[in-house]
């Protein structure tokens, strides 16, 4: 989206979507009930369909659900269910109106009620009450990080990767279904092992195979609170890239024209161990027919127009192994790591490159707002998964009245704060946004992170002046030094 087209949506949004985050706070908050809460009984699950997709490294499941309400009253609020375990690996969650995208305003809060019950839940609190025997069609997605297990856990050095993932055949949920089925997408057709139960009518047997996708179901009603536990096992000889710290700084200069970035990353791979030692002699043997490996040789970062400038570096210090290609459209970094990173090993490096700030700075009603996307990151076709994301924006000395707006779920930002900074020749220092956020995939990359901010032009004369005033003082010190007569004198 460019910038231009959502500068006026932006700024309307500010007022019931945006916080001046002068404290620390939570952005999602929490639900506190009761430790004998349990949801109401108050609708029914129509027709549900459960998707999981196992096609990247990371899970992503989306649940199409028709809802009723039951009950003689309108109802706003609808339970979903997730396991403790579920609750810390859970990210992104969002809820659409499957029948209208412009129905907005589903608010999602996590329920704290009994942290010893092993069942938690997430409340989904619809735009407008739900009247009497109504119906609503819900889209609901969310991502499961750490959650796919490698089998066997180790494996040789050109051996195929195996990963596996256990879950219900019966999507979760808190009230009856009256018919549902689960769909699982798989990255290819090689799926040795699956689960098998008993089916119904004329399938005797779920799931049904076909191709790379499994369909278990559909089944006749369900109850509230039903599972039926299956584990599915399939070939992903690619990367398990897991990114479980990022820490991503944007410094903003108005006198330099300059928007510069900067990604630290600490990078594990989940796959499968090596069960022996690794051989270099047989990967660079390897190399020269390019067979698919599951080790990590090489990530490819997609900027945007107008970068420069791109540096790649490790603990060791600059990395050569690197190529930087920048066309009218986008800018592309393509990095070799100093080593391929097989399951186990960690890589930790630093990325970083400047841009022209008249691509992501705009001026409109008297305020600044800086677009941004929220993570860019390295774009792998097996997917990159975050566990915890930092992301500091470094505005200028004088910056005030701080605001942001991210198209990114709400329920994945965890904390945002306003602080102060100083660096070289600051004088009251310079204003930063600092925003946590947790369990995020690369499937996010083109959300946008919008920052509007107000900058006086005293604000912006500050530092000159203190320059020009610091550089007059030093000169009309030598001058007045000049002067003093030191020399000893002759009677």
């Amino acid at each position: 989206m460019k910038f231009t087209a959502i500068v006026a949506a932006s700024l309307s949004l500010f007022s019931r979507a945006c916080a001046v985050v002068d404290v620390a706070g939570s952005s999602s908050s929490k639900l506190v009930l009761p430790s004998t809460f349990k949801p109401p009984q108050v609708f029914k699950n129509a027709n549900l369909v459960h998707i999981i997709s196992l096609e990247k490294n990371f899970v992503k499941e989306s649940i199409n659900v028709v809802i009723e309400n039951l009950s003689a009253k309108p109802q706003d609020e609808y339970f979903l269910p997730f396991t403790s375990e579920q609750m810390e690996k859970i990210g992104a969650l969002e809820v659409k109106d499957r029948k209208s995208s412009d129905v907005v305003g589903f608010a999602v809060d996590a329920v704290e009620f009994d942290p010893l019950s092993d069942v938690q839940f997430y409340r989904i609190k619809l735009p407008s009450p739900l009247p009497s025997n109504g119906q609503k069609t819900l889209g609901i997605s969310f991502y499961y990080l750490n959650s796919l297990k490698p089998l066997p856990a180790s494996i040789a050095q050109a051996d195929k990767q195996y990963l596996a993932y256990s879950f219900s055949a019966y999507c979760p949920s808190a009230y009856p279904t009256l018919k549902q089925k689960t769909e699982v997408k798989l990255p290819s057709s090689d799926v040795p092992e699956y689960t098998k139960i008993a089916g119904n009518g004329e399938t005797k047997q779920f799931p049904v195979k076909q191709g790379s996708k499994l369909t278990y179901g559909p089944f006749p009603e369900v109850p509230a609170g039903a599972s039926s536990p299956v584990r599915v096992r399939y070939e992903f000889n690619k990367p398990v890239t897991h990114v479980s710290r990022l820490e991503r700084d944007v410094e903003v200069s108005h006198w330099g024209g300059n928007v510069a970035f900067e990604e630290r990353y600490t990078l594990f791979h989940h796959g499968a161990n090596l069960s022996s030692q690794f051989s270099r002699v047989q990967w660079a043997q390897s190399q020269y027919f390019n067979p698919q490996t599951f080790a990590l040789k090489e990530m490819k970062f997609v900027l945007g127009a107008g970068s420069k400038d791109a540096y790649f570096t490790d603990v060791i210090g600059n990395v050569s192994t690197s190529r930087f290609r920048v066309s009218s459209r986008e800018a592309v970094l393509e990095l070799k790591p100093r080593y391929p990173v097989f399951g186990g090993w960690k890589y930790p490096f630093t990325v970083g490159w400047n841009a022209d700030s008249n691509n992501y700075l705009k001026k409109s009603s008297g305020k600044f707002l800086l677009n941004i996307p929220l993570i860019e990151g390295p774009k792998q076709a097996e997917g990159v998964e975050y566990e915890h994301v930092d992301i500091r924006v470094i505005l200028p000395e004088g910056a005030a009245n701080v605001k942001f707006y991210t198209t990114a779920p709400e329920s994945s930002i965890t904390q945002h704060s306003v602080d102060i900074i100083r660096t070289y020749l600051d004088t009251v220092g310079r204003t930063v946004l600092t925003i946590k956020a947790r369990n995020l995939v690369d499937e996010l990359r083109d959300r946008e992170l919008v920052v509007s901010y107000d900058y006086s032009t005293v604000a912006a004369l500050r530092k000159p002046f203190v320059i020009f005033t610091s550089t007059m003082a030093v000169f009309a010190s030598i001058w007045l030094l000049s002067k003093l007569d030191v020399s000893f004198s002759t009677k």
